[in-house]
């Protein structure tokens, strides 16, 4: 055993964690940690904010499959990191997030830039703690870790006091600790299989995290074999082969009326993951609160999840990835669900195709394209707004493309989750999708991507306002325009200035060949995409919501 200091002892954790990436603003709060980093070859993505580092580190955790580690410093550090940390909870994303923190001996003064990180954490993370002493350095790591990836995985934050930081301990360190796969049992697999065999109508609805692409495959495997329609929930399209005869659409914001329907006209829903969030039951409106009227097995590895909203026909705590290989490696009986699971696959086929924009330049002419022409493994990736409707809704992501998206329905996380895909793999067409006032909330972060040759291709789709409260107003205060009309920089100006290739298109025809050249482009590239600012959604006009209000 080496004497070590308590920012020595950190940093050798994150090596035995296997940590490769880590995301963050650097401080003086955390200097120790910061300066043992210096001799690892783990690669330190220096951030232009709290808030985009945090989302860059969940996005990473999402598209890796590993815990994501962001570092800051403490006060305003940790408070713009707050975001991320909720992102990453309402997605059961497995992170860790490090933050500098006051002298033990400083504390409960109200000392520079002190905040008491598990109070302040303690209602938004999995779990928030404080290091007390170098010697308990390395336990506290082991647990971090464990509690991020165990269970349900979720964000956990850790304070680390700067005296603990530069105290020497010669403690040893602790291995990683195993995470249990919570393998359901073979009545629990019989108790799925029976409700899927007496159904008439059944569908797999599929959330959560802890998903793999081996349990990506297995899920495939396992609707396919059972002619079982599959509705993924907010957000998650890349949990399912889109492109598979089972894919039946996403029950998420703006739910399409066929996505709805398949999931009202089911007498056995088996929920693989998913909480029967807001957005995925369109406002707990689709089955009552409480007995849901239908066949309802509930596959969650968080026990407490059992009954939340739903009481469930069949509880079963398990995680998702070992419930649908254990479905795969049954045999399954010969299909039946065939007419019911085409009919639903129909409907939402048919939702792909958006009607006419106004405007030279129409998103769903736009969509179309690429759903024609982009590669296979093209990473997308959205904020929020009413543009993220066209990445959401008329995207179709086949087994290999994946959709990094904000469960917590925050703005400003398509660019920083974009840079986060490039540097986790430099080689993927990585496509951000931002509307003008979403983008402005991590602009900066194309710093990050210069910095460290993670450029990915960003389009701004440009109403010029806020375009979902602009619609909400539009619906329920007609005429009456408060605080959403944005007065816009120029986009293109400012992405060369980063280094990037950027132009504007102003017209539909002029699409494919610009975004060519954002392909060809090797420092990434933004495309200023105006659009009429008359269509609120594919679907509505202002003039339409002002005479429907």
């Amino acid at each position: 055993m080496t004497a070590r200091t308590g920012g020595q002892i950190v940093v050798d954790s994150l090596v035995a964690h296997g940590v490769t990436t880590t995301f963050g603003v650097p401080g003086e709060s955390y200097l120790a940690v910061l300066d043992a980093l210096h001799d690892t070859d783990i690669d330190v993505i220096t951030c232009r904010q709290e808030g985009g580092a945090a989302y860059m580190a969940e996005a990473w955790a999402k598209l890796t499959g590993r815990v994501g580690v962001c570092l800051v410093t403490r006060g305003p550090g940790a408070t713009n990191a707050s975001i991320g940390i909720h992102a990453a909870m309402q997605a059961s994303t497995p992170m860790v997030m490090l933050v500098g923190q006051v002298a033990t001996h400083e504390q409960g003064r109200e000392a520079f830039q002190e905040i008491d990180y598990r109070d302040m954490f303690g209602g938004v993370a999995k779990w928030a703690t404080e290091m007390r002493s170098a010697d308990e350095a390395s336990v506290v790591m082991a647990q971090a870790f464990h509690a991020a990836a165990a269970g349900r995985p979720g964000p956990v934050v850790v304070a680390l006091p700067e005296d603990v930081l530069g105290a020497v301990s010669e403690t040893a360190l602790v291995k990683p600790l195993p995470v249990d796969p919570q393998t359901p049992g073979a009545d629990e697999v019989d108790a799925v299989l029976t409700a899927l065999a007496r159904a008439e109508r059944p569908v797999l609805l599929v959330g959560g995290g802890g998903w793999t692409d081996e349990a990506r495959a297995d899920l495939r495997a396992v609707a396919e074999a059972h002619e079982v329609p599959v509705v993924v929930t907010f957000r998650r399209h890349d949990l399912m082969d889109n492109t598979s005869a089972s894919y039946a659409g996403e029950a998420g914001v703006a739910m399409p009326p066929p996505v709805r329907a398949t999931l009202e006209d089911a007498d056995c829903v088996i929920a693989i993951g998913p909480r029967f969030g807001e957005m995925t039951t369109a406002a707990w409106s689709i089955w009552p609160v409480g007995d849901p009227g239908i066949t309802l097995v509930h596959v969650h590895p968080d026990p407490s999840q059992h009954g939340k909203i739903h009481t469930p026909t069949v509880a079963i705590t398990a995680r998702p990835a070992a419930m649908v290989a254990e479905l795969r490696s049954r045999t399954a009986a010969p299909p039946v669900h065939g007419a019911w699971r085409d009919a639903r696959r129909a409907a939402y086929v048919a939702s792909l195709d958006a009607p006419p924009q106004p405007g030279p330049l129409d998103m769903g002419e736009v969509m179309a394209w690429l759903r024609a022409n982009l590669p296979p493994t093209a990473v997308l990736t959205n904020g929020a707004g009413n543009f993220s409707v066209w990445p959401n809704k008329f995207f179709v992501y086949g087994p290999e493309a994946r959709l990094l998206a904000p469960q917590a329905g925050s703005m400003g996380y398509g660019l920083p989750a974009a840079v986060a895909a490039k540097v986790a793999d430099p080689a993927r067409t990585v496509v951000c999708f931002a509307g003008d006032g979403d983008v402005q909330m991590n602009l900066q972060e194309l710093g990050t991507g210069l910095q460290h040759d993670a450029q990915p291709i960003v389009l701004v789709v440009d109403n010029g306002m806020y375009g979902t409260i602009r619609m909400h107003q539009e619906r329920h205060f007609p005429e009456r325009i408060v605080g959403t009309d944005i007065v816009n920089p120029d986009f293109v100006a400012l992405a060369r200035a980063y280094g990037m290739h950027a132009e504007r298109v102003d017209a539909t025809a002029d699409f494919p060949d610009a975004f060519g050249r954002a392909e060809a482009s090797p420092t990434g590239a933004l495309l200023h995409l105006p659009v009429d600012a008359q269509q609120l959604t594919p679907t509505q006009s202002i003039t339409q919501a002002r005479g429907e209000a």
